[in-house]
């Protein structure tokens, strides 16, 4: 169900999570910049199209409260479709120094599985090209490959339009 390598790689609890669930995935590391945490560096790390490592934020709604949205790694989110998704009128990317607080998460290694709370979850709807997309695994240097449709049923997901058009 996991990679397997010479080298044992350590289970994040996200991977655990899927593990308890029996849903197929591959963990996979790459080499962590920590003055490039972007997803395209992770995209070229893991030497796949940036279109298939997905990034994890998390939004802060006037109504509702937080909720995540999952989106290609080199899109932005479209505050406005976003708030639309979350029945939200007004919507914010929340401060990094919160990141840690409300996931237990940090930076660079936030992923929609196993938050402290489970929120809810918006995933673009382009993940669905793919028979297997990326994720944060929960820490920097590691990914979760996985099927959309896995990690859509697994996190409740909504799957729509959440990224700005360019």
């Amino acid at each position: 169900m996991y990679l397997c390598s010479m080298n044992k790689i350590q289970k994040t609890n996200a991977a655990r999570l899927l593990d308890k669930a029996s849903i197929n995935y591959k963990l996979v590391t790459y080499t962590v910049d920590e003055n490039d945490l972007a997803a395209t560096h992770v995209a070229e790390e893991l030497g796949e199209d940036i279109k298939q490592v997905f990034k994890t934020l998390v939004l802060h709604g006037d109504k509702n409260g937080h909720f995540v949205c999952v989106i290609p790694g080199d899109d932005e989110v479209d505050l406005k479709k976003a708030a639309k998704a979350a029945g939200e009128k007004k919507v914010d990317l929340i401060p990094m120094k919160e990141l840690l607080s409300v996931t237990g998460y940090i930076r660079g290694g936030c992923s929609p599985i196993g938050m402290k709370r489970r929120f809810p979850t918006f995933i673009h709807s382009s993940a669905l090209e793919f028979d297997h997309i990326y994720v944060s695994a929960g820490v920097r240097g590691m990914q979760i490959d996985i099927s959309p449709n896995d990690l859509i049923k697994f996190t409740g997901a909504t799957v729509c339009d959440i990224i700005s058009n360019k």
